[in-house]
């Protein structure tokens, strides 16, 4: 079990620095395009790319920040009852989350197959076939969907061999307290 997640986690940072160094790079090329706008130099496409960039940030990084608990979770019950019912919770959470990335993910495979049917191109001056975003948009949901099942079935192991303690590390909650 802590193979598996120590695995994640490590995929998961890496695609965190990834992320990092793509975000900063769609800084530089907002910044070279004010740059060059103030010396009179027209230049298109940092907002096209940007936003790209932003959707394939948020639907890898999701990832990244369950590995990490930092989802936002409203427990007003949790805290009030045993381990093994606080366990149940947080089963009944990771469940939730991995159902609606796999949703998501299934829904987001018609969305790849018209553009790709289609040879759809972005209505920019880049005439960005929008197939190689959405596919990078597309790998991030699945990356989600794996992660979030795979800590929803280290959980659930974790839970049935009574080690509530490693359930609470692994999927439940930290304290705000």
């Amino acid at each position: 079990m802590n193979l598996i997640i120590t695995m994640l986690k490590r995929i998961n940072d890496w695609v965190a620095i990834i992320a990092g160094i793509a975000l900063l790079a769609g800084v530089g090329l907002i910044c070279a395009e004010i740059l060059m706008r103030a010396m009179g130099v027209h230049f298109t496409g940092s907002d096209e790319i940007s936003g790209y960039l932003m959707a394939s940030i948020s639907s890898w990084g999701i990832s990244y920040a369950l590995l990490n608990r930092a989802h936002v979770r409203i427990d007003i019950l949790r805290d009030k009852t045993s381990k093994s019912f606080r366990c149940v919770f947080d089963l009944i959470a990771i469940a939730s989350v991995s159902f609606v990335a796999i949703y998501v993910a299934t829904k987001v495979v018609s969305v790849i197959d018209k553009s790709l049917r289609s040879g759809a191109l972005a209505n920019t001056a880049l005439e960005t076939p929008l197939i190689i975003p959405q596919s990078i948009w597309f790998a991030g949901w699945i990356w989600f969907a794996i992660s979030s099942t795979l800590l929803f079935l280290v959980g659930l192991s974790l839970f049935f061999t009574r080690r509530f303690d490693q359930v609470d590390r692994v999927i439940g909650t930290e304290s705000e307290v």
